[in-house]
């Protein structure tokens, strides 16, 4: 299955905090979603990899995503090595996306800024034919994804653009509260952790509100590029003049 955008996140979670509403504003168009996380977040505090399967679930099916896959590599322990090169590989050429999303080239975990770097090496590694991969048994062919665009997550780190999302804000609140084990709870039945606080959630909506004034809307997710992004008219600035 094609698609226009693919999502990419170390744990399950990542996605929807750093980059739900711009998924979902993307649905919304008619653009083809997919969403793949890297590893199943089997280290978090709170919950388990089997409730944050159900969770992502849920999550997957708020956003309205097209599919949802998981990659099951180690959590806090994956390596920037050929074997898990070649799995990103593979799912980019699997999809074959015109953009892809992922984590934070540097953030308070350090899995984020590790699969950030794998990510975007993949991205440009699957664009060379000699380095052959399957899928069920079938050859796949080369693909390189157009652009690679990094979300921003827990720590501040400048934008180089940012998305408006205010008609999705409310939609990724409600993704991001599908992990009922990870946010705005406070049962004492496991330790609390620096996300599980209600406050966490007002940070969340604090950094959309924080980018979303810099550009004259109510909220926007930023994200950041190595690539030079080119436009062919200023009608893509104007209509963001206030």
């Amino acid at each position: 299955m094609k698609v226009d955008i693919l999502a990419f996140g170390v744990h399950p979670d990542d996605v929807e905090l750093g980059c739900s509403g711009t998924l979902i504003a993307a649905v919304n168009e008619g653009k083809k979603v997919a969403v793949v996380d890297l590893t199943r977040g089997e280290l978090g505090t709170r919950g388990t990899a089997e409730t944050r399967k159900t969770e992502a679930a849920k999550a997957a099916e708020v956003m309205g995503v097209d599919a949802r896959e998981n990659l099951g590599m180690a959590d806090g322990f994956f390596e920037h090595n050929e074997a898990n090169v070649r799995k990103i590989i593979a799912v980019i050429r699997k999809y074959q996306p015109e953009i892809v999303l992922c984590n934070a080239p540097d953030d308070r975990h350090p899995d984020h800024g590790r699969s950030s770097k794998l990510v975007s090496d993949a991205s440009f590694l699957a664009g060379l034919r000699k380095i052959e991969t399957e899928l069920d048994g079938t050859s796949q062919e080369a693909w390189r994804p157009k652009f690679v665009f990094h979300y921003i997550q827990d720590r501040y780190l400048k934008p180089d653009f940012v998305y408006d999302i205010s008609n999705w804000m409310e939609k990724k609140m409600e993704a991001i509260l599908s992990y009922t084990t990870q946010f705005n709870t406070t049962d004492a039945s496991e330790p609390a952790t620096y996300i599980s606080n209600p406050d966490f959630v007002d940070v969340i909506k604090s950094r959309a509100l924080m980018f979303g004034k810099r550009i004259g809307v109510k909220y926007a997710e930023g994200y950041i590029t190595t690539k030079m992004i080119g436009v062919t008219s200023f009608d893509a600035f104007i209509q963001h003049t206030t």
